[in-house]
């Protein structure tokens, strides 16, 4: 993904841009960030919510996702609130399966599936949650800043001197939420604060945009 998003930005001759990334989104953007063939005029601000560059094991919580949807596309199902019935008994918070459950097709007449094949997702589950490169590999000295959700473990004490070791000059903000249901529309905000502003943007509404979004436009504007 890193890589299509460096080629759609050589393909438009962007330059200096700020790139946001929530959760995955937010290792895409790191990723990119540490390209080897990442020119240097491209990125200018780099803005990370709620992940760190961790090599991740396969979580438990991944696990019972990618079964509650298996178990949607097994059960001849049609409607969102059958499938949402189903994984509920995979996944306790409503806000998590509407996420997941915003991948999902449904068409009159056809038992719904989800327009990301569930065996591709199954399958790449050990990428998702790991980190292409080993600390000391790369680094970026650029702009970057680091939104922790405080109820959040994603960013934590285990790996903020990774975050450190490969973007020596992050700075690192905290928010009174968690990693889901209070993210969502932010990064489409950020669009407004330049016309060379690209969003990797994977997540649900959030019930302080606003708070969020002056933390991205202190950062980008200082």
């Amino acid at each position: 993904m890193a890589a299509d998003i460096l080629d759609f930005c050589q393909k438009h001759s962007l330059r200096e841009i700020s790139l946001m990334g929530h959760s995955m989104g937010g290792k895409v953007a790191m990723t990119l960030a540490l390209h080897l063939e990442l020119p240097s005029n491209l990125l200018t601000d780099l803005i990370v919510s709620d992940i760190a560059p961790v090599r991740a094991k396969v979580s438990e919580d991944t696990v019972q996702h990618i079964r509650g949807m298996e178990r949607i596309e097994a059960g001849n199902i049609y409607t969102r609130k059958e499938a949402d019935e189903i994984l509920a008994e995979h996944e306790k918070d409503p806000n998590v399966r509407a996420f997941l459950l915003t991948n999902l097709e449904i068409k009159k007449g056809t038992p719904v599936k989800f327009k990301i094949p569930v065996n591709v997702l199954k399958e790449g589950r050990p990428e998702i949650e790991s980190f292409p490169y080993a600390p000391g590999e790369r680094s970026w000295d650029g702009h970057a800043l680091f939104v922790k959700g405080k109820k959040s473990k994603f960013i934590n004490h285990h790996n903020i001197s990774l975050i450190d070791q490969f973007f020596p000059q992050n700075q690192l903000q905290e928010l009174d939420t968690g990693h889901w249901g209070k993210w969502n529309f932010c990064m489409l905000s950020c669009k407004l604060l330049s016309s060379t502003t690209l969003s990797v943007i994977n997540f649900p509404r959030p019930r302080r945009p606003n708070e969020y979004r002056k933390l991205i436009v202190d950062f980008i504007l200082h």
